[in-house]
């Protein structure tokens, strides 16, 4: 039986990933610091919920060397999604950005070596093709010009587990994720605080005009896309792969679909552009379809019409 680490467990992506993993026969351990980035007791719920399925639970920080090296011990495979996410977040604050996504992945990276643990599938963002991106979005573009410190974070990871891989032979993917929604998605993230204010009867933040368009995901499809990865990985081999959704939306578009699943006429909030965000986002998945079997299977309707029936659980609202 497998025993694979997920880092960031018991967030958004990653408690999807240990749910499948677990639900395939896998031993999951967590590795969480709760941090408070956003309220840690969503976290924490979520945590007791992934312990009382079986999964290991361990608290501890990327940047506590020590704490890592503890935490793959035993283990054959690791999913990193542990980070500080967020563009503006990485403007405002770009030292803790890089503390926790660089300095806490070579901590990882390095534990990985002592502890001889070769499979490493590890997320990575579409926001790493920066200045460069030309769409569709495809992995041989240069990814030189990031437009915030995350993406330059994310690119710096990518970078980091390539040497890994040439020095130490380490096999490890990189996963270019394309804007995630879904059941228990962060709360600052835009479809799930979009639809999350429309039942509350809250304004809906749009910064700029709405043109901004984006590539968005399922957590279905993300999931299947971190698995594959996770059992693609082979020692000695370094790839990154997009995993996205492979079509286009406009922030305007979505907002229009958000009010068709919703049933609620949205009130909007005009804002100012935002500084770091790439106007479009588009994934090519012909890598990802030809390494990792990839395929996206939910479209955004759908997806919505999922995540707005767990929202309105969550709320309460039947």
């Amino acid at each position: 039986m497998a025993r694979h680490l997920v880092t960031g467990g018991a967030g958004f992506i990653g408690s999807h990933v240990s749910e499948a993993l677990l639900a395939r026969g896998d031993q999951v351990r967590v590795f969480d610091s709760f941090d408070p980035y956003y309220d840690p007791a969503i976290k924490r719920a979520t945590a007791a919920e992934l312990s009382a399925q079986g999964v290991e639970v361990v608290e501890g920080d990327l940047r506590d060397a020590d704490a890592v090296a503890r935490a793959v011990e035993g283990i054959d495979g690791v999913v990193h999604l542990a980070a500080r996410p967020g563009v503006r977040a990485s403007i405002e604050d770009p030292h803790t950005t890089f503390a926790i996504n660089v300095t806490g992945t070579l901590n990882l990276l390095e534990a990985l070596r002592a502890a001889g643990v070769q499979r490493l599938a590890f997320a990575s963002s579409s926001s790493v093709y920066g200045g460069d991106a030309t769409a569709p979005f495809r992995e041989a573009q240069p990814a030189s010009r990031p437009l915030s410190p995350y993406a330059a974070s994310k690119r710096a990871n990518e970078l980091m587990a390539a040497t890994y891989v040439e020095l130490f032979g380490l096999g490890a993917i990189g996963l270019r994720f394309f804007t995630v929604y879904g059941p228990r998605g962060r709360p600052d993230m835009a479809i799930g605080k979009f639809l999350r204010r429309a039942y509350l009867g809250e304004a809906i933040p749009l910064f700029g005009d709405g043109s901004v368009i984006r590539d968005f995901t399922y957590v279905d499809d993300i999931v299947r896309g971190v698995v594959a990865a996770l059992d693609r990985a082979t020692p000695g081999e370094f790839h990154v792969s997009n995993i996205g959704g492979g079509a286009t939306t406009s922030m305007r578009e979505l907002l229009g679909l958000i009010e068709e699943v919703s049933g609620v006429t949205l009130e909007i909030e005009q804002l100012p552009a935002a500084a770091g965000d790439m106007p479009l986002t588009h994934a090519d998945l012909t890598r990802a379809e030809a390494l990792l079997g990839f395929e996206s299977r939910v479209p955004l309707r759908e997806g919505l019409e999922r995540t707005a029936a767990w929202t309105r659980r969550a709320l309460g609202l039947g």
